[in-house]
């Protein structure tokens, strides 16, 4: 059981690396913006329907470079924290929100564009670039912690920094550790985190809407004091770049093919997980809080999905193999098994 697990891992990475690798088909016209959304097909007004029945505010499913969806919807009434994480709106109407941890997965990416550049060596430790003394560790247990066992969830330490077991041996999803990427690229490269998304990334691919923001107290108490504020459509163009193998709508590249490929090979602790970013189609998943469950993510998805989740159920879906692109934003669903039932429904109105 133990040979076939494995190879079903290997088989998902090894799927998801070459559709990286040669990069899907053009996702859009060169030189220009995210088209309209055509009018949608009976079975995606029916997945529109449960979507804003969860707590919707935005939704947005693209699709090899045609828009099936588009929807935006009001802020929930009387949502007090979810209100924590709203700026305003973009020019389309949609909401400008905090993302939670979807941040994580933009910070792989600019942790990937900085190993291109050479500024930064994954395999260090996280000490050479930040200095010693950053945990509660011991100087021993602290130095054994490598950029890569942050990226993966396997540093060792817990919440409070504290040592909990040896770097790279257990998966723990552990935002405040997981923050430090940020003051590691920064001090990589030399410059602020917002200089760096600007120019690596935001500004590269068009995203008008995407900034770091200083969080509320409220919010800045998990560990993780500053926000990724965006809307659908920026996320939906940072999920293009990915799907077009690293390339801008121009053709620039703006990562790696090696980068992207590390990106989504599954973790040594965590078959779901790969360098902040999670991953469909293994045998187990240990999920952020409740643990190991047997089977992947998500059972009714495609098992090459990749997904940049943060809490209330934002969601950045990418399916290289459907040359799909699925925003999701908002507030918590009212549906605890969100995910399986949208793409129950999702796979009814795709082709």
């Amino acid at each position: 059981m133990r040979i076939r697990s494995g190879i079903k891992v290997l088989l998902a990475a090894s799927s998801i690396a070459a559709l990286m690798a040669v990069g899907a088909a053009p996702t859009w016209a060169k030189g220009t913006d995210i088209p309209e959304a055509a009018a949608p097909s009976a079975a995606m007004t029916r997945v529109l329907d449960y979507v804003q029945s969860q707590n919707s505010t935005g939704f947005l499913v693209i699709q090899d470079g045609r828009v099936l969806a588009e929807k935006n919807w009001p802020a929930p009434e009387g949502d007090a924290q979810y209100a924590l994480f709203v700026y305003g709106h973009d020019t389309h109407g949609a909401l400008l929100e905090d993302v939670a941890s979807q941040q994580k997965s933009f910070v792989s990416v600019l942790v990937a564009i900085a190993a291109d550049k050479g500024l930064l060596d994954v395999t260090r430790p996280v000490s050479d670039y930040i200095g010693k003394g950053w945990s509660k560790a011991t100087p021993e247990q602290e130095a054994a912690i490598r950029v890569i066992d942050v990226l993966t969830m396997s540093s060792g330490l817990n919440d409070q920094f504290g040592y909990a077991a040896p770097a790279g041996t257990t998966f723990h999803y552990n935002t405040p550790v997981y923050a430090i990427t940020k003051r590691v690229l920064a001090a990589a490269a030399k410059q602020p985190l917002d200089v760096i998304t600007r120019d690596w990334l935001t500004s590269p691919l068009g995203m008008q809407d995407t900034t770091w923001r200083k969080r509320p107290a409220a919010l800045a108490s998990v560990g993780n004091d500053t926000g990724l504020v965006t809307s659908p459509r920026d996320t939906a163009l940072f999920g293009l770049m990915i799907l077009n193998g690293g390339l801008t709508k121009e053709g620039k590249r703006v990562v790696s093919q090696a980068g992207l490929q590390a990106m989504f090979t599954p973790s040594g602790t965590n078959p779901a997980y790969g360098r902040l970013w999670w991953l469909n189609g293994s045998p187990y998943t240990v999920k952020a809080l409740a643990g190991r469950k047997d089977g992947p993510l998500i059972p009714a998805a495609p098992t090459d999905l990749v997904g940049a989740l943060g809490a209330f159920d934002r969601r950045l879906y990418i399916v290289p193999s459907k040359k799909l692109i699925v925003v999701r934003t908002g507030t918590t669903a009212r549906d605890a098994d969100f995910d399986q039932q949208l793409w129950l429904r999702l796979t009814q109105a795709i082709d």
